[in-house]
């Protein structure tokens, strides 16, 4: 697939328009195919409060709800590969207090399409003493709702997270580390960074600082940085290692790091009359607005709240990645949701037309 490259220079002026409009003070941009990545651009100050800074190749973003699927939804994707575990297992083979009014009746697949009725969100930071109280919070304490429609919920990967962890024996980020970073040659990408090249996020609350270096996320702070719902932090050149395997099906150069018929799967539309399109871990285009408006609906991708997004079309064949910090200094600054619609759509118009 080849692109246009007036029309994709045109596309990447938005991102510039971005920043001078105040959607976002910087972004790491890339875009590819299944040749490889096709143009990556670095714009902007990765910090603009108190002080100004310059954004770097090399910075690392926190990912936030982008962890679901860069690290947990991998992990779990090996983990089936192995024998180790069915997305039809009940929960409560895994976390036995989990089987109180209906919750044993919960399955991995109603987790990772969000159709498992637990609410959105939880300040597990104000009513718990840590991660394995929160997760008995989950099993004893939360009531799931009947399931009219998907309801994209941080607890359904904060469990999950917990049972990959019990099957490995191993907290998340070592797991991940392990089976997904280090296959992919993923060498700046982790839970907790020791670097002191981040782009900062909001100015705390509480402190009035700047956090910058730990995640954004109150629970997965809580959590000690690491949580199968966000905690992750990643570079653009990393990603786009992740993204070259993404729209290959799993492949990397001669090696597969995903079956294809698992890769399958993992990005089917499930729940199509649901009211969102959701595959194993994966928002799958449909016919929703997520993405913009001129991806196919089998295009699958994911959003984190700090500012990032990937999404991969494998009918055209190529990936575009948008890393921000739109929350610094603050998260009322909500413009990204109508600029991720309106870049992505640029690029895709900028796909040479006789090569598909």
């Amino acid at each position: 697939m080849t692109f246009n490259s007036k029309g994709l220079e045109e596309a990447f002026n938005l991102v510039d328009k971005g920043i001078k409009e105040g959607v976002f003070p910087c972004a790491a941009v890339a875009v590819g195919s299944k040749e490889g990545v096709l143009k990556v651009d670095i714009k902007g100050n990765k910090r603009i409060y108190p002080y100004v800074e310059k954004l770097n190749r090399t910075s690392l973003f926190d990912l936030a709800s982008l962890t679901k699927v860069v690290a947990t939804t991998m992990l779990l994707m090996r983990m089936i590969e192995k024998g180790l575990i069915s997305v039809y297992d009940r929960v409560t083979e895994y976390l036995p207090s989990f089987d109180k009014d209906g919750k044993d009746k919960i399955t991995v697949f109603q987790l990772i399409t969000h159709t498992s009725g637990l609410p959105a969100f939880f300040p597990f930071y104000e009513k718990c003493k840590g991660y394995e109280d929160a997760i008995n919070y989950i099993c004893e304490e939360i009531n799931i709702r009947e399931v009219r429609e998907v309801e994209y919920s941080d607890l359904n990967f904060i469990l999950l997270g917990k049972i990959l962890e019990t099957i490995g024996e191993e907290r998340l980020d070592k797991l991940c580390q392990k089976e997904v970073f280090e296959p992919l040659g993923m060498k700046e990408t982790l839970f907790n960074p020791k670097k002191e090249d981040v782009a900062p996020t909001e100015k705390d609350k509480d402190t009035g600082e700047i956090i910058c270096g730990v995640c954004h996320d109150e629970n997965a702070r809580f959590f000690g940085g690491i949580s199968g719902h966000a905690g992750l932090f990643s570079t653009i050149d990393d990603l786009v290692k992740f993204a070259d395997m993404l729209v290959n099906y799993g492949k990397i150069e001669d090696e597969i790091f995903l079956s294809y018929p698992l890769f399958k799967r993992m990005i089917t539309n499930y729940t199509e009359n649901l009211g969102e399109s959701r595959g194993w871990g994966w928002a799958i285009k449909g016919n929703t607005s997520a993405g913009g408006d001129l991806f196919t609906e089998r295009a699958f991708g994911h959003t984190g709240f700090t500012g990032t997004s990937l999404w991969v079309d494998p009918e055209y064949g190529i990936y575009v990645i948008l890393l921000t910090n739109r929350v610094h200094p603050t998260r009322e600054n909500v413009k990204i949701i109508r600029f991720r619609r309106l870049f992505h759509n640029a690029v895709l118009a900028a796909l040479n037309w006789g090569n598909y």
